[in-house]
């Protein structure tokens, strides 16, 4: 092993469970579904993933067979942390409450989410504005019940790594158990790079865990970020999407060849169909093909013309085509798509 598995491979208590590896899926909506997650698990080499942003108010009457976003396979709750949102600590906590009841390994109170369709109901982000009622949110949750509680948070709306530590620490207070930390301000969505210096100043003012998130694209990020911060775990977002066995390449050591991407991209289109509907089936590879290009010289091309397919059959044609002759490898990431 190397140093960087060993270190990913070490087990984390976090509240009154144990993980047994330092990589986390990091939560995002319509793309951290079910299906995704079913192929991320084929791969392994995860410590927990975490499922798509659901609305605490809408939990009490949803149904996991036919909802949009609350949906899980039994076989992934012992790792599976639900993230849920809203700005009433009632509600919150009764969500947190079936949450526990279904069997979920912990639930994760987002306070990250900038997008102004959430921000205008004072949920996600917004409530950074306010830290006594963000704690107020976490202490509602914490005392609802026993599975470990998750806050993901920004820095604020101002660039102040000081707002940043005093949330962490109200969120300690509050009975959090983890949290992760994108460290950018919440109206940049992704303009510029996030500030891992923050990271490290979180870390420092708590005593539990802290997963850093933000740019980590390469094994060399990983090292970079982990011994920048000192934080005890990673979460990753857009390159878990772009790459699903990326967990096991750098926490096991697994090795894959150049035929891994279209297998990978057709085992997610069949996984996407035995979950959803057509048409729910469709949109969410879309959105999976925005970041699964970036992989590729010219992946705009393959990225537009899924976007153009109009069925799954058109899309698993486009991708066949798309892999008759091997396409050639970024190094790294495409930034263009990356960023949207």
């Amino acid at each position: 092993m190397t140093d960087l598995t060993e270190t990913l491979s070490r087990p984390l208590t976090i509240g009154n469970r144990t993980i047994t590896g330092r990589l986390i899926l990091a939560p995002m909506t319509y793309l951290g579904h079910v299906a995704f997650r079913e192929i991320i698990a084929t791969f392994g080499g995860f410590g927990l993933l975490f499922s798509e942003m659901c609305s605490a108010k809408r939990i009490p009457t949803e149904n996991r067979n036919t909802s949009a976003l609350y949906r899980w396979r039994e076989e992934e709750l012992p790792y599976l942390v639900c993230q849920i949102v809203g700005a009433d600590p009632a509600a919150m906590g009764r969500a947190a409450g079936l949450i526990e009841a279904e069997g979920f390994f912990g639930v994760d109170i987002n306070f990250g989410c900038s997008v102004s369709t959430i921000c205008k109901r004072n949920c996600g982000a917004a409530l950074l504005k306010d830290p006594a009622q963000a704690a107020g949110i976490v202490r509602a949750v914490r005392q609802a019940v026993s599975i470990p509680v998750f806050a993901k948070f920004r820095i604020g709306w101002k660039d102040d790594p000081q707002a940043a530590v005093d949330l962490a620490c109200r969120f300690e207070e509050a009975g959090a158990d983890a949290l992760t930390f994108h460290p950018r301000v919440a109206p940049d969505r992704r303009s510029r790079p996030p500030k891992w210096e923050y990271i490290r100043l979180v870390k420092e003012a708590v005593s539990i865990p802290v997963f850093g998130n933000g740019n980590v694209f390469s094994q060399q990020d990983c090292r970079r970020m982990l011994k920048m911060t000192a934080c005890d775990g990673i979460a990753i977002g857009r390159m878990a999407i772009a790459r699903p066995w990326i967990f096991a390449a750098w926490s096991q050591g697994l090795n894959v060849g150049p035929d891994i991407y279209l297998a990978t991209a057709l085992q997610l289109a069949d996984r996407l169909c035995d979950h959803f509907d057509e048409r729910r089936a469709v949109r969410r590879f879309k959105k999976f093909s925005l970041y699964f290009a970036a992989n590729f010289r010219f992946g705009h091309t393959l990225h537009k013309r899924i976007c153009n397919a109009p069925d799954m059959t058109a899309v698993r044609d486009v991708l066949s085509s798309f892999f008759e002759n091997l396409p050639v490898l970024s190094i790294s990431p495409n930034l263009n798509l990356f960023n949207n």
